[in-house]
């Protein structure tokens, strides 16, 4: 299966590049595998397309401002992107430029914050690096750090909670899951009126969920590896409901990626703490999701 079978035309004045107000108010395609027909909506008109007894997934991972810029000892410039957590004071980062991130170099992002390089990622071409700072690391990020866009947006955020989902909870993510940037708190609770079961699990998105698949077979490609958990409450809730032959539906590829990770050949979840490699791609039969709500994907980037 080639990597050029899943390519398609998209015209950059398409994608837009400040986030709509409010929130649910986002187009909406509703296709219709049954009837093959194609209904252009609102995003508020998701309410219309569950039913009673229905089970939403999503994900409450919490973007962190992941985008920091050091300087070097000789006043060179460096953009740092968190990827992934080792420990208290290590993570996994990217870069730019890459040749003034060597192995024992220290580079100065503020008065508070510093890293020591330890290694490359030679895999990925990533750095393991060693943060030196006193305080709360999460707090001198909150105010020096800024939300790490995708690269297709290349209008300044003015508001960086528009790229936080509003039940977003847990940091971690380098990304955010955007399916969920559409749902408004009135929103929610119309689909909980209805008789919709939300259940939260969590994935933390690294920025590997922007990079291009470059192997021309689908099957040679590596897929990133992103920290997921699912509590015991969350799994019964889900259980529950696949045995009773209700819907579990997806709020975007993250969700699915943590459920089809997490179940067995029967779509039952467990308790679990661990990183996932899956690679989802045709014809992967589907064992936990019967549904996805989903954002369209930019050519040549991985589900």
């Amino acid at each position: 299966m080639k990597t050029s079978d899943f390519d398609y035309y998209l015209p950059e004045n398409l994608i837009a590049q400040t986030p709509v107000e409010p929130r649910d108010s986002s187009r909406l395609l509703v296709y219709d595998r049954k009837t093959d027909t194609i209904n252009h909506k609102r995003f508020y008109d998701i309410v219309d397309y569950l039913k009673e007894g229905d089970v939403l997934v999503r994900n409450n991972t919490k973007v962190l401002p992941a985008r920091m810029f050091a300087s070097t000892a000789y006043g060179g410039k460096v953009e740092i992107l968190l990827l992934k957590r080792f420990n208290l004071n290590e993570w996994e980062v990217m870069v730019k430029p890459g040749k003034k991130a060597k192995p024992g170099v220290k580079l100065t992002i503020s008065t508070e914050l510093s890293l020591e390089v330890l290694s490359t990622i030679e895999e990925s071409g990533t750095r393991r690096v060693k943060f030196i700072y006193d305080g709360v690391f999460e707090d001198i990020i909150s105010k020096i750090g800024e939300m790490p866009l995708p690269p297709y947006i290349t209008e300044k955020l003015k508001n960086q909670e528009r790229y936080q989902t509003v039940y977003a909870k847990f940091d971690g993510s380098a990304a955010a899951p955007t399916a969920g940037l559409h749902f408004t708190p009135e929103l929610i609770e119309k689909i909980k009126a209805k008789g919709v079961e939300i259940v939260d699990v969590l994935l933390h998105v690294g920025l590997g969920t922007f990079r291009p698949v470059k192997a021309d077979d689908i099957k040679d490609h590596h897929m990133h590896s992103e920290y997921y958990e699912i509590s015991k409450e969350s799994a019964e809730k889900i259980n529950k409901a696949k045995s009773e032959g209700r819907r579990i539906i997806a709020v975007g590829t993250t969700s699915v990626r943590t459920l089809e990770s997490a179940s067995d050949d029967n779509g039952m979840v467990k308790e679990i703490k661990d990183n996932t490699e899956i690679f989802i791609y045709p014809p992967y039969k589907f064992k936990c999701v019967d549904a996805l709500i989903t954002n369209f994907h930019l050519p040549n980037l991985r589900f």
